[in-house]
């Protein structure tokens, strides 16, 4: 008599030898490696602060210059509410220079990239603006713009731009050869090859120019804060440096790095959803 249980298709196979386990032991190495990656930044920033205590411990640098970790905390701790509104206004002031210069850059970039005359005619320019010490421009942008907001924006802007000029007129030069072929190959128009082939294939390379802005839109807001700030931590550091209060001045530069740490990873939270592509395509991290 022929078993017609092996032909029920209700009777599944039993699965290989050990292959549970070994699923469940890939996605708890994959938890596990997530975990570990997570924790790396805490793990780097615990490893400074040990350094830099062990500095001003041992008095390596005069404690005037550099006081303890536990003085700069303790100067925070003792007006929140006051570092806090500077922190906002130098968080504003960062994020409006920003986005005038990403408007501008991606612009100026595009037009480069469309035209080999525009390119030969104004790089050079560009690149006379960006080899300038802007620090030097300080005092003259306060005297043309006067006091508050429109010299620091104006700063930030001078140090933003020009990378975002540069990886967008490169993004938009260097689109891959095979896609280019393919739009050819379609009989697009030239709106059509850029939005749907240049411009996605230069989005990479924006960011990059974005991500290398982004630190220098905050130093160009202390810069100006420097020079032409009525608020701000680059004002706070100014005026309780001026005092000879190091923790509080040190308590401002904390927290401008951490404000740049914040708007870094937003950029690069923003470009992992924007540009999911990216890290199927190019690198297995």
């Amino acid at each position: 008599m022929t078993d017609v249980r092996s032909a029920d298709p209700a009777v599944a196979e039993p699965p290989p030898p050990g292959a549970g386990p070994e699923v469940g032991r890939a996605g708890r190495g994959a938890g596990l490696r997530a975990g570990a990656d997570a924790a790396l930044p805490a793990v780097g920033i615990l490893v400074a602060l040990a350094a830099w205590w062990l500095i001003a411990r041992l008095e390596l640098v005069h404690p005037v210059a550099l006081p303890p970790p536990g003085d700069v905390f303790s100067a925070f701790v003792e007006k929140p509410a006051q570092m806090l509104e500077h922190t906002w206004d130098t968080t504003l002031e960062i994020l409006i220079g920003f986005a005038l210069s990403v408007a501008a850059g991606v612009l100026i970039g595009l037009s480069l990239a469309s035209s080999r005359t525009v390119e030969r005619m104004f790089t050079p320019l560009l690149v006379a603006v960006n080899a300038v010490p802007k620090i030097t421009l300080g005092p003259l942008l306060v005297v043309a713009l006067g006091w508050g907001q429109k010299p620091i924006l104006t700063m930030v802007f001078l140090l933003c731009f020009f990378p975002i000029v540069l990886s967008t007129a490169t993004g938009l030069t260097t689109t891959p050869a095979d896609l280019a072929e393919l739009v050819r190959s379609w009989n697009a128009s030239r709106w059509q090859a850029f939005r749907k082939v240049r411009f996605p294939a230069a989005l990479p390379q924006i960011f990059v120019g974005l991500k290398v802005a982004m630190p220098l839109a905050a130093i160009g807001a202390v810069i100006g804060e420097f020079q032409a700030g009525e608020s701000g931590l680059g004002y706070v550091i100014t005026q309780y440096a001026g005092i000879g209060d190091a923790a509080t001045a040190w308590a401002a530069i904390m927290l401008v790095a951490l404000v740049s740490i914040l708007l870094y990873a937003a950029l690069l939270l923003i470009e992992r959803f924007a540009l999911p592509w990216v890290r199927e395509t190019t690198s297995s991290r």
